[in-house]
Protein backbone atom coordinates (compact mmCIF):
# COMPACT_ATOMS: atom_id res chain seq x y z
CA UNK A 1 0.00 0.00 0.00
CA UNK A 2 0.96 3.49 -0.52
CA UNK A 3 1.17 6.05 2.63
CA UNK A 4 3.83 8.46 3.37
CA UNK A 5 6.93 8.70 5.80
CA UNK A 6 9.45 10.60 7.80
CA UNK A 7 12.39 9.56 6.02
CA UNK A 8 16.50 10.96 6.46
CA UNK A 9 18.23 10.62 3.27
CA UNK A 10 21.72 11.32 4.79
CA UNK A 11 23.51 12.10 7.68
CA UNK A 12 22.82 15.67 9.53
CA UNK A 13 20.32 16.32 7.49
CA UNK A 14 16.41 17.32 8.75
CA UNK A 15 13.45 14.59 8.21
CA UNK A 16 11.59 14.75 4.70
CA UNK A 17 8.01 13.42 4.46
CA UNK A 18 7.56 12.09 1.50
CA UNK A 19 5.67 8.84 -0.41
CA UNK A 20 6.54 5.50 0.46
CA UNK A 21 5.48 1.93 -0.18
CA UNK A 22 4.58 -0.91 2.53
CA UNK A 23 4.24 -4.69 1.30
CA UNK A 24 0.96 -6.54 3.04
CA UNK A 25 1.50 -9.15 5.72
CA UNK A 26 3.00 -12.07 5.17
CA UNK A 27 3.29 -15.45 7.58
CA UNK A 28 3.18 -14.00 10.89
CA UNK A 29 3.40 -10.52 9.95
CA UNK A 30 1.07 -7.86 10.92
CA UNK A 31 -0.35 -4.86 9.19
CA UNK A 32 -1.19 -1.72 11.63
CA UNK A 33 -2.60 1.66 11.59
CA UNK A 34 -0.79 3.91 13.64
CA UNK A 35 -2.66 6.50 15.94
CA UNK A 36 0.86 7.61 17.68
CA UNK A 37 4.67 7.49 17.99
CA UNK A 38 6.95 9.02 20.38
CA UNK A 39 10.07 10.93 19.54
CA UNK A 40 12.88 9.32 21.23
CA UNK A 41 16.55 10.64 21.47
CA UNK A 42 17.45 7.46 19.46
CA UNK A 43 15.98 8.24 16.35
CA UNK A 44 18.12 11.50 16.52
CA UNK A 45 21.25 9.57 16.36
CA UNK A 46 20.22 7.99 13.41
CA UNK A 47 20.72 11.57 11.85
CA UNK A 48 24.46 11.77 13.99
CA UNK A 49 25.30 8.65 12.55
CA UNK A 50 25.85 7.83 16.34
CA UNK A 51 23.48 4.78 15.60
CA UNK A 52 24.49 3.35 11.72
CA UNK A 53 21.99 1.60 9.77
CA UNK A 54 22.66 -0.46 7.05
CA UNK A 55 22.27 2.27 4.39
CA UNK A 56 19.34 5.32 2.95
CA UNK A 57 17.05 5.95 3.21
CA UNK A 58 15.74 5.51 6.86
CA UNK A 59 12.13 5.76 7.67
CA UNK A 60 12.73 6.94 11.35
CA UNK A 61 10.70 5.80 14.85
CA UNK A 62 10.75 3.01 16.77
CA UNK A 63 8.24 3.99 19.70
CA UNK A 64 4.36 3.65 18.51
CA UNK A 65 1.00 2.07 19.26
CA UNK A 66 -2.15 1.56 16.79
CA UNK A 67 -4.75 -0.69 16.00
CA UNK A 68 -4.27 -3.93 13.90
CA UNK A 69 -5.89 -3.87 10.44
CA UNK A 70 -4.77 -7.02 8.74
CA UNK A 71 -3.31 -10.51 9.78
CA UNK A 72 -0.79 -12.59 8.07
CA UNK A 73 -0.57 -16.23 7.84
CA UNK A 74 -0.01 -18.37 11.35
CA UNK A 75 -0.51 -15.17 13.38
CA UNK A 76 -2.91 -16.74 16.17
CA UNK A 77 -2.51 -14.64 19.16
CA UNK A 78 -4.18 -10.96 17.78
CA UNK A 79 -7.35 -9.65 16.16
CA UNK A 80 -8.15 -7.47 13.73
CA UNK A 81 -9.36 -4.52 15.39
CA UNK A 82 -6.84 -4.94 18.65
CA UNK A 83 -5.17 -2.29 19.96
CA UNK A 84 -1.13 -2.74 19.98
CA UNK A 85 2.00 -1.26 21.00
CA UNK A 86 5.24 -1.97 18.93
CA UNK A 87 7.86 -3.05 21.32
CA UNK A 88 11.24 -1.59 19.73
CA UNK A 89 13.24 -5.21 20.58
CA UNK A 90 11.14 -8.12 19.27
CA UNK A 91 10.41 -10.97 21.69
CA UNK A 92 10.56 -14.07 19.74
CA UNK A 93 9.58 -15.98 23.04
CA UNK A 94 11.83 -19.36 21.09
CA UNK A 95 15.25 -17.90 21.08
CA UNK A 96 18.06 -18.95 23.66
CA UNK A 97 17.82 -15.44 25.20
CA UNK A 98 14.42 -15.76 25.44
CA UNK A 99 14.23 -18.90 26.99
CA UNK A 100 16.71 -17.96 29.78
CA UNK A 101 14.47 -15.22 30.46
CA UNK A 102 16.41 -12.21 28.59
CA UNK A 103 13.47 -11.13 25.80
CA UNK A 104 15.49 -7.77 25.74
CA UNK A 105 18.14 -9.58 24.37
CA UNK A 106 16.08 -11.47 21.87
CA UNK A 107 17.89 -13.42 19.32
CA UNK A 108 15.79 -11.07 16.37
CA UNK A 109 17.43 -7.78 17.91
CA UNK A 110 20.50 -8.76 15.90
CA UNK A 111 18.75 -7.97 12.85
CA UNK A 112 17.19 -4.59 13.94
CA UNK A 113 19.71 -1.87 11.89
CA UNK A 114 19.87 -3.88 8.53
CA UNK A 115 16.54 -3.26 7.18
CA UNK A 116 15.22 -6.52 5.65
CA UNK A 117 12.05 -8.43 7.84
CA UNK A 118 12.35 -11.05 10.30
CA UNK A 119 10.29 -12.93 8.29
CA UNK A 120 11.75 -13.08 4.95
CA UNK A 121 14.68 -11.00 4.59
CA UNK A 122 13.39 -8.72 2.08
CA UNK A 123 12.96 -5.24 1.79
CA UNK A 124 9.43 -4.88 2.54
CA UNK A 125 9.14 -0.98 2.14
CA UNK A 126 10.30 1.30 -0.88
CA UNK A 127 10.14 5.01 -1.74
CA UNK A 128 8.00 5.96 -4.52
CA UNK A 129 11.47 5.67 -6.77
CA UNK A 130 11.73 2.11 -5.66
CA UNK A 131 14.20 2.54 -3.38
CA UNK A 132 15.29 -0.22 -0.32
CA UNK A 133 13.84 2.01 2.83
CA UNK A 134 15.81 0.86 5.98
CA UNK A 135 13.19 0.86 9.11
CA UNK A 136 14.04 1.67 12.21
CA UNK A 137 15.11 -1.20 14.79
CA UNK A 138 12.29 -2.91 11.99
CA UNK A 139 9.82 -0.28 12.63
CA UNK A 140 9.71 3.14 11.30
CA UNK A 141 6.85 4.28 13.41
CA UNK A 142 7.45 7.74 11.40
CA UNK A 143 4.56 6.75 8.90
CA UNK A 144 0.79 6.23 9.40
CA UNK A 145 0.81 2.66 9.13
CA UNK A 146 3.27 -0.02 9.05
CA UNK A 147 3.59 -4.59 8.30
CA UNK A 148 5.41 -5.50 11.21
CA UNK A 149 6.49 -9.29 12.49
CA UNK A 150 4.52 -10.44 15.12
CA UNK A 151 7.21 -10.61 17.91
CA UNK A 152 7.85 -6.71 17.56
CA UNK A 153 3.34 -6.60 19.06
CA UNK A 154 2.27 -6.42 21.84
CA UNK A 155 -1.93 -6.21 22.74
CA UNK A 156 -2.94 -3.43 25.33
CA UNK A 157 -6.44 -2.51 26.45
CA UNK A 158 -8.63 -0.26 24.62
CA UNK A 159 -9.19 2.45 27.02
CA UNK A 160 -5.59 3.17 27.09
CA UNK A 161 -4.81 6.66 25.06
CA UNK A 162 -2.68 5.86 22.20
CA UNK A 163 -0.35 8.72 23.23
CA UNK A 164 0.34 7.37 26.47
CA UNK A 165 0.89 3.73 24.92
CA UNK A 166 3.30 4.53 21.98
CA UNK A 167 5.75 5.33 24.85
CA UNK A 168 5.34 2.26 26.53
CA UNK A 169 7.67 0.64 23.39
CA UNK A 170 10.53 1.80 24.39
CA UNK A 171 11.05 5.04 26.65
CA UNK A 172 8.78 4.41 29.58
CA UNK A 173 9.99 0.61 30.15
CA UNK A 174 13.46 1.45 29.16
CA UNK A 175 13.78 4.17 32.33
CA UNK A 176 11.51 2.35 34.92
CA UNK A 177 13.68 -1.39 34.53
CA UNK A 178 17.01 0.71 34.49
CA UNK A 179 15.93 1.42 37.99
CA UNK A 180 13.98 -1.37 38.85
CA UNK A 181 15.39 -3.96 37.26
CA UNK A 182 19.18 -3.53 35.99
CA UNK A 183 19.59 -1.12 38.85
CA UNK A 184 17.48 -3.19 41.30
CA UNK A 185 16.64 -0.41 43.74
CA UNK A 186 16.25 -1.46 47.00
CA UNK A 187 13.70 0.63 49.39
CA UNK A 188 15.55 3.03 51.50
CA UNK A 189 18.47 3.37 48.92
CA UNK A 190 19.85 6.27 47.92
CA UNK A 191 19.48 7.22 44.16
CA UNK A 192 20.93 9.42 41.25
CA UNK A 193 19.40 9.87 38.04
CA UNK A 194 21.74 11.23 35.13
CA UNK A 195 19.68 12.99 32.70
CA UNK A 196 16.08 13.46 33.34
CA UNK A 197 14.03 13.88 29.62
CA UNK A 198 11.61 11.18 29.09
CA UNK A 199 13.76 7.66 29.60
CA UNK A 200 15.06 9.59 32.73
CA UNK A 201 11.69 10.29 34.17
CA UNK A 202 10.52 7.16 33.97
CA UNK A 203 13.88 5.96 35.77
CA UNK A 204 12.57 8.32 38.22
CA UNK A 205 9.56 7.22 38.68
CA UNK A 206 10.91 3.86 38.99
CA UNK A 207 13.14 4.79 41.67
CA UNK A 208 10.52 6.49 43.57
CA UNK A 209 8.14 3.25 43.63
CA UNK A 210 11.10 1.14 44.12
CA UNK A 211 11.06 2.59 47.52
CA UNK A 212 14.85 5.46 47.13
CA UNK A 213 15.09 7.18 49.94
CA UNK A 214 16.73 10.51 48.72
CA UNK A 215 16.69 10.66 44.92
CA UNK A 216 18.96 13.33 42.91
CA UNK A 217 17.92 14.24 39.67
CA UNK A 218 20.97 16.16 37.62
CA UNK A 219 20.42 17.53 34.12
CA UNK A 220 21.54 21.14 32.25
CA UNK A 221 18.12 22.63 31.90
CA UNK A 222 16.30 24.14 34.49
CA UNK A 223 13.05 23.14 33.66
CA UNK A 224 13.44 19.28 33.73
CA UNK A 225 15.11 19.81 37.09
CA UNK A 226 11.92 21.69 38.06
CA UNK A 227 9.60 18.60 36.50
CA UNK A 228 11.80 16.25 38.09
CA UNK A 229 11.41 17.44 41.62
CA UNK A 230 7.38 17.12 40.46
CA UNK A 231 8.03 13.48 39.77
CA UNK A 232 9.40 12.66 42.87
CA UNK A 233 13.35 13.94 43.19
CA UNK A 234 14.25 14.64 46.70
CA UNK A 235 16.90 17.52 44.99
CA UNK A 236 17.85 18.57 41.63
CA UNK A 237 21.11 19.91 40.27
CA UNK A 238 22.91 21.02 37.18
CA UNK A 239 25.87 18.87 36.75
CA UNK A 240 27.35 16.30 38.44
CA UNK A 241 29.92 18.42 40.19
CA UNK A 242 27.41 20.97 41.43
CA UNK A 243 25.56 17.52 42.69
CA UNK A 244 28.78 15.49 43.98
CA UNK A 245 28.91 17.89 47.38
CA UNK A 246 25.11 17.40 48.16
CA UNK A 247 25.13 13.61 47.98
CA UNK A 248 28.20 13.21 49.64
CA UNK A 249 26.68 15.58 52.81
CA UNK A 250 23.04 14.41 52.15
CA UNK A 251 24.34 10.58 52.47
CA UNK A 252 27.43 11.59 55.32
CA UNK A 253 29.86 10.25 52.29
CA UNK A 254 28.53 7.41 51.41
CA UNK A 255 27.43 8.80 47.96
CA UNK A 256 24.42 6.87 45.92
CA UNK A 257 23.80 3.00 46.57
CA UNK A 258 22.83 3.05 42.79
CA UNK A 259 22.93 5.71 39.37
CA UNK A 260 20.99 5.76 36.69
CA UNK A 261 22.64 7.50 33.32
CA UNK A 262 19.90 8.28 31.38
CA UNK A 263 21.65 11.30 29.10
CA UNK A 264 20.38 11.80 25.70
CA UNK A 265 24.39 11.59 24.38
CA UNK A 266 27.13 9.36 25.94
CA UNK A 267 30.38 10.51 26.17
CA UNK A 268 33.82 8.35 27.03
CA UNK A 269 34.96 11.18 29.22
CA UNK A 270 32.07 11.45 31.37
CA UNK A 271 32.41 7.62 33.10
CA UNK A 272 34.57 8.38 35.86
CA UNK A 273 32.22 11.47 37.25
CA UNK A 274 29.35 9.45 37.23
CA UNK A 275 31.52 6.23 38.87
CA UNK A 276 32.24 9.25 41.25
CA UNK A 277 29.03 9.69 42.91
CA UNK A 278 28.79 5.68 42.92
CA UNK A 279 28.89 4.27 46.61
CA UNK A 280 31.67 1.79 47.61
CA UNK A 281 29.76 -1.76 46.07
CA UNK A 282 27.39 -0.02 44.08
CA UNK A 283 25.86 -0.14 40.92
CA UNK A 284 26.20 3.07 37.98
CA UNK A 285 23.87 1.36 35.48
CA UNK A 286 24.55 2.61 31.74
CA UNK A 287 21.06 3.25 29.95
CA UNK A 288 21.81 6.28 28.05
CA UNK A 289 23.49 5.92 24.24
CA UNK A 290 26.65 6.96 22.89
CA UNK A 291 28.20 6.86 19.53
CA UNK A 292 28.83 3.36 18.10
CA UNK A 293 31.94 3.50 17.11
CA UNK A 294 32.97 5.44 20.04
CA UNK A 295 35.94 3.04 22.40
CA UNK A 296 37.30 6.04 24.49
CA UNK A 297 36.26 5.67 28.05
CA UNK A 298 38.12 7.41 31.23
CA UNK A 299 37.86 5.25 34.39
CA UNK A 300 39.85 5.02 37.54
CA UNK A 301 40.04 1.36 37.20
CA UNK A 302 42.12 1.14 40.63
CA UNK A 303 38.91 2.97 41.91
CA UNK A 304 36.89 0.65 40.41
CA UNK A 305 38.70 -2.82 41.61
CA UNK A 306 39.48 -1.04 45.40
CA UNK A 307 35.59 -0.04 45.81
CA UNK A 308 34.46 -2.77 44.73
CA UNK A 309 32.04 -0.54 42.09
CA UNK A 310 29.85 -2.31 39.30
CA UNK A 311 29.39 -0.22 35.90
CA UNK A 312 26.22 -2.25 34.38
CA UNK A 313 25.11 -1.86 30.75
CA UNK A 314 21.18 -1.97 30.23
CA UNK A 315 19.04 -2.28 27.05
CA UNK A 316 15.35 -1.81 27.48
CA UNK A 317 15.65 -1.44 30.79
CA UNK A 318 15.98 -5.43 31.14
CA UNK A 319 12.46 -5.49 30.29
CA UNK A 320 10.45 -8.70 29.24
CA UNK A 321 8.49 -6.59 26.56
CA UNK A 322 4.94 -9.25 26.11
CA UNK A 323 5.11 -9.02 30.23
CA UNK A 324 6.21 -5.49 30.78
CA UNK A 325 4.51 -2.99 28.78
CA UNK A 326 0.87 -4.54 29.94
CA UNK A 327 1.90 -4.08 33.58
CA UNK A 328 3.22 -0.63 33.39
CA UNK A 329 0.07 0.17 31.25
CA UNK A 330 -1.60 -1.14 34.48
CA UNK A 331 -0.19 0.70 36.78
CA UNK A 332 -1.08 3.86 34.36
CA UNK A 333 -4.31 2.95 35.05
CA UNK A 334 -4.76 2.60 38.67
CA UNK A 335 -2.26 5.87 39.07
CA UNK A 336 0.88 4.41 39.80
CA UNK A 337 2.96 5.56 37.12
CA UNK A 338 2.51 9.11 35.90
CA UNK A 339 2.92 9.17 32.08
CA UNK A 340 0.33 12.28 31.28
CA UNK A 341 2.51 14.63 32.66
CA UNK A 342 5.70 13.03 30.94
CA UNK A 343 3.88 13.92 27.14
CA UNK A 344 5.26 17.43 27.12
CA UNK A 345 3.71 18.52 23.29
CA UNK A 346 1.92 16.50 20.57
CA UNK A 347 3.18 17.33 16.98
CA UNK A 348 1.73 16.06 13.51
CA UNK A 349 3.99 14.12 11.15
CA UNK A 350 5.16 17.26 8.96
CA UNK A 351 6.38 19.08 12.54
CA UNK A 352 8.10 16.69 13.60
CA UNK A 353 11.68 18.68 12.69
CA UNK A 354 10.64 20.97 15.22
CA UNK A 355 9.80 18.28 17.51
CA UNK A 356 13.11 17.08 17.75
CA UNK A 357 14.37 20.84 18.12
CA UNK A 358 12.16 21.06 20.89
CA UNK A 359 13.95 17.94 22.19
CA UNK A 360 17.42 19.33 21.56
CA UNK A 361 16.36 23.01 23.26
CA UNK A 362 15.37 21.01 26.24
CA UNK A 363 11.08 21.70 25.49
CA UNK A 364 10.02 18.70 26.50
CA UNK A 365 10.56 15.54 28.74
CA UNK A 366 8.71 13.85 25.33
CA UNK A 367 7.24 14.93 22.33
CA UNK A 368 4.71 12.41 20.72
CA UNK A 369 3.25 12.50 17.05
CA UNK A 370 -0.34 11.94 16.88
CA UNK A 371 -1.82 10.42 13.65
CA UNK A 372 -5.22 11.94 12.17
CA UNK A 373 -8.07 10.61 9.40
CA UNK A 374 -6.18 13.13 7.08
CA UNK A 375 -2.96 11.20 8.07
CA UNK A 376 -5.08 7.27 7.03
Amino acid sequence: MKTKGALLRELNSPWEIEEIEIGEPKAHEIKIRMEAAGMCHSDHHLMTGGIPMAGFPILGGHEGAGVIEELGEGVTDFEVGDHVVLSFIPSCGKCPSCRSGLANLCDFGAMLLQGEAVSDHTFRIHTAKGENVYPMTLLGTFSPYMVVHEASVVKIDKDIPFEVAALVGCGIPTGYGSSTRSGDVRPGEDVAIVGVGGVGTAALQGAVIAGARNIFAIDPVEWKREQALKFGATAAFASIDEAAGAIAETTHGAMCRKVIVTVGEVHGKDVDSWMGITAKAGTCVLTGMGNMLDTEVTLNLSMLTLLQKNLQGSIFGGANPKLDIPQLLSMYKIGKLNIDDMITRQYRLDQINQGYQDMLDGKNIRGVIRYTDDDH
